[in-house]
């Protein structure tokens, strides 16, 4: 019998994009390496979001966008996750590090993936619901993003 090959395979319904943070100091390197090691350690495959942009500015593939993530409990099945390196000041506290380079990349990342997925809204982790009870991450992605 022939094999027949589908075509479709690769494809999964997103439908949001959603933006998060390491939640580490803007002052201490959390490089792909232990970002890869702690989500190991959590019992993950491999790192679960798709994209990761370390401070330098530099976009790194993580999972392949046609493989479900694990970044959003609930919503990993319809989005794509995107983590920058970053999210809390020198102190600990909570906030908006993203360097001019990193801004710029995932700007550059946004736009690229609202291409490849038009009907896609973009959030912040803790856009996605009211019982999310992070500051992730760390900025207001939906207002920063709205016209995109």
């Amino acid at each position: 019998t022939m094999k027949m090959t589908c075509y479709y395979q690769n494809y999964r319904e997103v439908n949001l994009l959603v933006v998060h943070c390491t939640a580490t100091r803007c002052n201490k390197d959390f490089p792909v390496s232990t970002l890869r090691a702690s989500h190991k350690a959590r019992g993950f495959a491999d790192i679960g979001y798709h994209f990761y942009i370390t401070r330098d500015g530099e976009t790194h593939p993580c999972r392949p966008v046609h493989q479900i993530g694990a970044h959003a409990t609930g919503w990993n099945d319809k989005s794509i996750g995107i983590c920058y390196e970053g999210g809390l000041d020198e102190n600990g506290r909570i906030a908006d590090t993203r360097t001019y380079a990193q801004k710029c990349a995932l700007l550059d990342l946004l736009r690229q993936l609202k291409t490849d997925y038009p009907k896609a809204k973009i959030l912040g982790h803790y856009q996605l619901s009211e019982n999310i009870r992070k500051a992730c991450p760390c900025f207001d992605a939906k207002r920063e993003y709205a016209q995109l």
